[in-house]
């Protein structure tokens, strides 16, 4: 009888926390400020697990970044809860975060702040493993926290996003901060060498690698040309501090525009040599607020055991795209969580699509070779 409480308690703790999308607002500043919860199906509620904020670019929103930076299907193996936060409107009617320009006045700081304290009081969230990321005024908005919310964010990633000139004269980081910067040398939307407004992308490397104590001159590797046909090739800049450990690095996307690379929608010149959202996360999840998660050592590991494969959409009501496959043919199955296989497929590189349409809604695990991945089927 014992076993069998343990086993409904159990049961009854996965069905309140499986895979779910929630659209949910705090009241803040005199507005509502609303965010979309994504809280992937392995999250059971009884383990404290890191928390990622997404933000979304200048004019866009939190459902777009959503689908576009997408770490779902990553969240869905290595457990962890993502928020994406929406922005308000600035003076001239667009969605913005206020990082220091253009003549807001929304406290986009205490905001998060706030956001965090309601995430923690909801969920078993591990608040030494809070990181922020985002697009554009995005990644600009994570850079922003990482001075302005020192004591709160371990670290930081932005895609096409850079730092505003007051905000990297004025930093006021309270601790080492790993950031991960990924832009493209012919961003004209955010130029790679800065403007009035904005600082450029080395000088943003030359003032974190030397904040966190990095020798300035970056271990430089080129990575795999795998698509020469988007137009662009990819530079991994690793900056190493006294102890071996890196705590600044940058993929410098050589011909790239204002794109997130490897985003399931192609927006125009995106990269497809690298996975922006799989980069990110192999980077900061290394990390906890004290500096990094074990020995530096161990740093090459953490990323070999990130999942090589994307799953788009997640949930799904038609089809799931796998990325990341080879041209070998590979098995793929897609099993209830009660152990029954719903659907066999062999799919590679070239013919990456599996057919869900048929099978019932619900929660399911996608095994690829030695991978499993959960996923989700909706009506």
């Amino acid at each position: 009888m014992k076993l069998l409480l343990i086993t409904l308690a159990s049961t009854l703790v996965f069905s309140v926390f499986a895979q779910q999308t929630i659209n949910a607002s705090i009241t803040h500043g005199g507005m509502q400020r609303d965010y979309i919860l994504y809280i992937p199906a392995v999250y059971d509620g009884t383990t404290n697990v890191p928390l990622l904020l997404n933000f979304h670019g200048y004019t866009s929103n939190a459902n777009q970044q959503l689908f576009y930076g997408d770490f779902r299907p990553i969240a869905d193996t290595a457990n962890f809860i993502i928020v994406h936060p929406q922005g308000t409107l600035d003076n001239t009617g667009n969605t913005h975060f206020n990082v220091g320009w253009g003549g807001s006045s929304v406290d986009d700081v205490s905001f998060t702040s706030a956001l965090l304290d309601t995430l923690i009081s909801q969920y078993a969230i591990d608040v030494d493993r809070v990181y922020s990321t985002g697009m554009s005024n995005g990644g600009y908005m994570s850079f922003h926290l990482a001075c302005n919310l020192s004591d709160r964010i371990a670290a930081v990633g932005s895609v096409t996003g850079a730092m505003v000139s007051t905000t990297l004269s004025n930093c006021n980081a309270s601790h080492t901060t790993p950031v991960i910067q990924i832009h493209g040398t012919n961003d004209v939307t955010v130029p790679y060498n800065g403007s009035a407004w904005s600082g450029g992308i080395p000088d943003i490397l030359n003032f974190w690698s030397s904040y966190n104590g990095c020798n300035p001159t970056p271990v430089i590797e080129a990575m795999p040309d795998t698509d020469p046909t988007d137009g662009s090739t990819v530079e991994k800049h690793s900056y190493y501090d006294n102890n071996g450990c890196t705590t600044v690095r940058h993929y410098k996307i050589s011909g790239g525009g204002h794109t997130w690379p490897g985003a399931p929608i192609d927006i125009g010149g995106t990269n497809n040599d690298i996975d922006g959202s799989l980069e990110v996360w192999k980077f900061v999840s290394q990390f906890n607020i004290y500096g990094v998660i074990g020995a530096c050592e161990s740093a090459d590991v953490l990323e070999l055991e990130t999942t090589p494969y994307v799953v788009y959409p997640n949930p799904s009501k038609n089809e799931l795209t796998v990325k990341g496959l080879s041209e070998e043919l590979q098995d793929v199955e897609l099993i209830t969580l009660a152990g029954a296989v719903s659907l066999e497929a062999t799919l590679n590189a070239a013919n990456n699509t599996l057919d869900v349409s048929a099978i019932p809604a619900g929660n399911y695990l996608l095994k690829v070779g030695n991978t499993t991945l959960s996923v989700s089927k909706v009506d």
